[in-house]
């Protein structure tokens, strides 16, 4: 009776050692397995892209994208340096003594000829990324809705950048400024002149030279100086003769810096006797400290503090302006 639970107890054990070596024996054939399998994937991986990029589909691939780019950079030349010759076709070759309506017509067509050298860029750009979606995945509508995915995707990324071409279709459409205007603009207080004018962006030129990149989205306000220039009349008014002199010496001095340098403009008396003067000087826009702060001293300081009858008297009024403003009053 004993005899059998012994031999049960053996024969159980043995089982359980057969299994245990089993599972021993497993577990050491599992890392090697392991990493035979992952070999095996990463070198056919690689091998899978190498194949590729050997492969007589992709080199087809490369070089109808090469010939696409090629033929997108000479027609993006091509167009960019015959659009602004056929836009001024007409212009004159002389621009002094025009009317202001003529130069204006000019500004427009230079503004024309700037925005359409940058909307060609955007276009040729996006025609050959989608052209090169369509060369390598055979079918040009999946590319259409992957560009078109990719650019929803931009879009919510980019805010500013469609708020430029917003504000600058609105900037062109309400005509604020053209290619050759000097303008000011908010917030930065940078000023100069217009050189290039973009639905994204406009290029300015400081007097100093440096080049300005403003973005038009972020142009709070904008001062134009149509006529490029700002005009100042100077009253001094003196005591004597000799004081007359030497301002009018002093005067000569700097022109360099001038559009019009300081010139007499009109010579009367004042009510003591005295002599008066009306100085008309006309500098660039954003230059008004040469008149306002530079000639008013060199006048003061030519004169003497003893020899003015009253502090020079700077305002700046345009004529055609003020002509222009009495057709608005109401007759009497």
């Amino acid at each position: 009776m004993t005899f059998v639970p012994a031999l049960a107890a053996i024969l159980l054990q043995d089982e359980t050692t057969s299994v245990v070596e089993d599972i021993g024996n497993a577990a050491q054939e599992i890392p090697q397995g392991t990493g035979d399998i992952l070999q095996t994937t990463v070198s056919e991986f690689f091998a899978g892209i190498l194949g590729y990029l050997i492969s007589p589909i992709f080199i087809t691939n490369v070089l109808a994208t090469i010939f696409v780019v090629f033929l997108a950079i000479a027609f993006y030349r091509i167009a960019v340096r015959f659009t602004p010759r056929i836009l001024r076709w007409s212009r004159p070759e002389d621009e002094e003594g025009l009317d202001a309506t003529t130069l204006a017509r000019i500004k427009r067509r230079d503004t024309a000829a700037t925005l359409v050298r940058q909307t060609l860029r955007y276009v040729v750009f996006s025609l050959v990324v989608l052209f090169v979606f369509s060369i390598f995945l055979r079918n040009a509508f999946p590319a259409i809705g992957g560009a078109t995915v990719l650019a929803a995707i931009v879009g919510f990324g980019a805010q500013s950048f469609v708020r430029d071409i917003i504000a600058g279709f609105f900037i062109l459409f309400e005509n604020q400024y053209n290619v050759g205007d000097f303008i000011l603009v908010e917030p930065t207080k940078a000023s100069g002149m217009v050189e290039e004018f973009g639905l994204r962006t406009t290029t300015i030129r400081a007097l100093s030279g440096e080049i300005i990149y403003i973005p038009n989205g972020s142009l709070t306000g904008v001062t134009n100086y149509v006529s490029g220039q700002q005009r100042f009349t100077i009253e001094v008014q003196l005591k004597d003769e000799e004081s007359e002199k030497r301002v009018l010496e002093e005067i000569k001095e700097g022109h360099e810096l001038y559009l019009v340098p300081p010139r007499l403009l009109e010579r009367d008396e004042t009510p003591e006797g005295g002599p008066r003067l009306r100085l008309l000087a006309v500098v660039l826009p954003s230059t008004a400290w040469l008149v306002e702060e530079n000639l008013v001293e060199r006048i003061k300081a030519a004169a003497g503090e003893d020899c003015l009858a009253a502090d020079p008297l700077v305002y700046k009024v345009d004529s055609r302006n003020i002509r222009r403003l009495r057709e608005f009053l109401p007759k009497e």
